[in-house]
């Protein structure tokens, strides 16, 4: 029934689901794919037609579609506990999830505070580091530092550290806009610079702007060596230990955003561990539940949870979301570290990405690539498109080419990423990196 209604689905979503991140007249020319069920790294379609999910369906699938094992153990929790209020309940998947989580970081960001999605995990470390300086009596700190090209969500808190124009133009009146700063994307670095060079130089940036606002800077917030929504720009593990040492000298919290790149796609489990730096506040989701279900948490230092440990209620952090800490999602993100412990995935990876990398050698010299880079389980190129016209639609004539060949890719303007799913077997990485090639060659031509 579902592939004779193929194109029912279609127009029945055109006229009645608003898609996101999507300007919905397009899709009279870009296809609308009706998925109707998927496994390992494809989706399938209505028709049959499989895609390669060469981009883990938006970050958030780290394990394959219909994993097994996750599949398992969220059928066992269906039948104990599908949800209860955490305000004075609590319950085991929580509990064991928190636990986990703090021992991963070595007890260094002991405490957990759950939401439902990334936007809302900024929102709630702003929030945090805000109260924190309030309750600490240093109520003159009130600002924010965000780095050039930053993205950390689409709700007006999390707007408000964001740097990419095309989300933030038109709801800049709501906004309390954050401080920008130099970014440390290794792209630009100028003629004799190292990465390590552009990172330094955004360093000093920030300085200035702790010394000129000193006393009154609350947080600054990064995305730990990829800053993916601008276009997977990377950057020098460096970069992060001297924001750590001006955030412990200015007395600033540090709050890195992981969404994207925690859970192994950087190639640790938490990116700030290739610095061996911790910050303040640390917001996990996409991958935590290994792309099965809305979750989303905040770990923050024992120092941040007793500034609010107190008598008095107004002293104590009244977020709340309906379903914070879901039982359902802890339970799949349980199973998502357990796949992590026992099939050694992080060391696996360093091997696939290696395979990655190496299928596509073959853009190494291709004067119509740029700043072929990888870092971990993230790999990516720019485009050379010199009209403007072309430039303009190249992501979409790019997500086109790509499905008929079978391929979901998804280029960030000419940024052209991959960020699949770890389960990858040699086969589909020399498909993957295969098709890839020839997609680029088609729109190109």
């Amino acid at each position: 029934m579902e592939q004779a209604n193929h194109s029912n689905w279609v127009e029945r979503s055109l006229q009645h689901v608003w898609h996101p991140c999507t300007q919905m007249q397009h899709h009279e020319s870009v296809p609308l794919i009706p998925v109707s069920h998927g496994r390992g790294a494809w989706l399938y379609d209505m028709d049959g037609k499989r895609y390669l999910d060469a981009i883990s369906s938006w970050w958030v699938n780290l394990f394959g579609h219909a994993n097994p094992r996750i599949n398992a153990e969220l059928k066992d929790q269906l039948d104990k506990l599908e949800h209860a209020m955490l305000a004075g309940f609590t319950h085991a998947p929580v509990v064991e999830l928190s636990e986990k989580l703090a021992a991963l970081t070595g007890g260094a960001l002991g405490h957990c505070f759950y939401a439902s999605d990334g936007a809302s995990a900024v929102e709630i470390a702003l929030k945090m580091s805000f109260h924190a300086w309030r309750n600490g009596g240093q109520t003159d700190k009130q600002e924010f530092i965000c780095v050039q090209g930053s993205y950390h969500g689409e709700t007006v808190g999390a707007l408000a550290v964001t740097d990419v124009s095309l989300f933030r133009e038109a709801y800049g009146p709501m906004l309390q806009r954050a401080h920008v700063v130099a970014s440390p994307d290794a792209r630009l670095a100028q003629e004799g610079e190292t990465a390590v060079d552009v990172a330094l130089r955004a360093a000093a940036d920030l300085e200035r702007v702790l010394q000129q606002r000193a006393g009154k800077i609350a947080a600054v917030i990064i995305e730990p060596l990829v800053q993916c929504a601008t276009g997977m720009a990377m950057h020098d593990p460096v970069y992060l230990r001297r924001l750590r040492a001006l955030c412990d000298q200015y007395q600033v919290h540090l709050i890195a955003d992981e969404i994207a790149v925690g859970c192994g796609r950087t190639g640790t489990f938490f990116a700030c561990e290739a610095a061996q730096i911790w910050p303040d506040f640390l917001c996990l989701s996409k991958g935590i539940s290994g792309g099965y279900l809305p979750l989303s948490l905040v770990m923050s230092t024992d120092a941040v949870y007793q500034a609010f440990y107190d008598a008095d209620v107004r002293r104590g952090f009244l977020h709340s979301h309906s379903y914070t800490g879901n039982p359902l999602a802890c339970r799949a993100a349980l199973a998502t570290l357990a796949i992590f412990e026992d099939e050694q995935v992080l060391e696996k990876n360093r091997a696939k990405a290696q395979a990655l990398r190496a299928a596509l050698s073959g853009l190494e010299g291709d004067a119509r690539v740029r700043h072929l880079r990888q870092q971990g389980m993230i790999l990516a190129f720019d485009a050379v498109v010199d009209d403007a016209a072309k430039a303009a639609t190249f992501s979409r004539r790019f997500f086109a080419a790509g499905l008929q060949q079978e391929l979901l890719l998804r280029p960030i303007g000419r940024s052209v990423y991959l960020m699949p799913p770890y389960i990858l077997d040699a086969e589909e990485i020399a498909l993957l990196a295969t098709k890839t090639i020839q997609v680029f060659e088609q729109v190109m031509a």
